[in-house]
């Protein structure tokens, strides 16, 4: 009995395998899982100062920088709403500018007519006119300096109602301002070939009595009041005019006769007036009209209004020419190469007291011309003048200088710095076919 367990024990030991293998394999060692914390416990919090405790936010870097970016949108919007505020306020104010604005624009219309002030009827009423209509009763804008105005000054009238808005401070017409001579011609006296006697004239018609008015009073006549420059064309009436121009010191006004004759009625007479005042204010001075003719013609029967405009302006040169208002110190040089045109009462003594011819030039005249015209060029040696002098053909001063000029062209075309006789010869073919071709026969006879 007692060997049962014993023994049993024994076979149980017996039975078991030295190497331990068995139906179940041992776990390896597994080292254990680390503290959530370190350190002692924490207590938890109870009471009102745990629900009031904020939890940790992390991570705190982004959250800052978030945080600055909202506030800096918060001081924009609020920025924003004052500024739209301050619109919502001001913008009646910019409303009621912008309006009265638009009614000085409107009042002052684009664009103004220029007119006349006739007459002043109060401080706020006037009768004005125009060169293209009647006279009209307008009112005064109460921004125009009343203390400028005047019978007769220059004004702008709004282009609907006419009602004055504004004064022309300048009254001066700018065509006339125009015609002043600013900087004397270069010609001069010496420049001019021949011509001795025609000099001699116009000094003492034009320049003696602005310089030595005295001379006059003792002898005990009036100086003339004009002279009228006349010949063909190319003889040198201008050339005088420049080299009269040139030597004065007298205010020159130098005015074409084409530029007299103007669209509205009324104009041409208003701008013969303006001329005669002006050369009036800027006494002593000469008025130089050239080509008189394109407004001087004899007096007929006009069929048309153009032609009955510019004979109106011809008669309001006749009466500044010898009106009721003494001229003064100021003397008048027409200039024409048609004198038979002219009407007989702008050549009347009184008005035009020196008729001045202009021939062609003779033989001394022409060698004077050629050797002005020659003094600069390079000739050459073969070059004799002598032959173009004494020729039977009519030159005027200006064919004399076309030719020198011809000549000096053609010897450029060939590369030549010399002048040379055939280019002369050449230069007189070209330039009397030219006249021959360009003029009719028989108009200067």
């Amino acid at each position: 009995m007692g060997q049962g367990p014993s023994g049993g024990l024994n076979r149980q030991g017996g039975d078991r395998k030295p190497d331990g293998g068995g139906d179940k394999k041992e776990k390896k060692f597994e080292p254990a899982a680390p503290p959530s914390r370190v350190g002692r416990k924490q207590r938890k919090q109870r009471g009102p100062e745990a629900a009031a405790r904020l939890p940790t936010v992390t991570p705190s870097t982004k959250c800052k920088l978030r945080l600055l970016k909202m506030e800096r949108i918060k001081d924009y919007l609020l920025m924003e709403e004052e500024f739209v505020a301050n619109q919502e306020r001001l913008k009646p104010q910019e409303e009621k500018a912008e309006e009265d604005r638009s009614k000085v624009d409107d009042l002052r219309g684009t664009p103004m007519s220029v007119g006349n002030l006739e007459e002043l009827i109060d401080e706020n009423h006037a009768i004005v006119s125009s060169s293209v209509g009647p006279e009209y009763y307008v009112g005064i804008m109460s921004f125009v300096d009343k203390d400028q105005l005047e019978p007769g000054c220059s004004i702008l009238m709004h282009n609907k109602v006419l009602s004055v808005v504004g004064i022309l401070q300048d009254e001066v017409d700018p065509m006339v301002s125009v015609m002043k001579v600013e900087k004397a011609p270069l010609e001069s006296y010496a420049d001019i070939g021949g011509l001795e006697a025609q000099i001699q004239e116009i000094k003492e018609a034009v320049e003696l009595p602005l310089t030595h008015p005295e001379l006059y009073e003792d002898i005990g006549i009036k100086p003339p009041k004009g002279v009228i420059l006349y010949g063909e064309p190319g003889t040198g009436k201008t050339l005088l005019a420049k080299a009269v121009a040139n030597s004065t010191s007298a205010t020159f006004l130098r005015v074409v006769g084409s530029e007299l004759i103007q669209k509205y009625l009324g104009d041409g007479p208003k701008l013969v007036r303006e001329l005669f005042r002006v050369a009036d204010d800027l006494s002593p001075s000469i008025v130089f009209i050239d080509e008189i003719d394109a407004v001087g013609t004899k007096r007929y029967d006009a069929n048309s209004g153009g032609e009955r405009e510019i004979q109106r302006t011809m008669l309001e040169l006749l009466n500044q020419l010898d009106g009721f208002d003494s001229r003064g110190d100021v003397k008048v040089i027409l200039a024409t190469n048609r004198i038979e045109s002219l009407d007989p009462a702008l050549l009347r003594p009184g008005r035009i007291d020196r008729k001045i011819e202009f021939p062609l030039p003779d033989i001394k005249t022409r060698r004077r011309i050629f050797q002005i015209h020659t003094s600069k060029m390079t000739l050459s040696e073969d070059v004799n003048l002598e032959e173009f002098v004494m020729t039977k053909d009519e030159f005027s001063g200006a064919d004399i200088k076309a030719i020198c000029t011809e000549a000096g062209l053609l010897a450029l075309r060939e590369r030549r710095m010399k002048v040379t006789h055939p280019d002369f010869k050449k230069a007189k073919e070209k330039v009397m076919f030219k006249k021959k071709e360009g003029v009719p026969e028989g108009l200067y006879m």
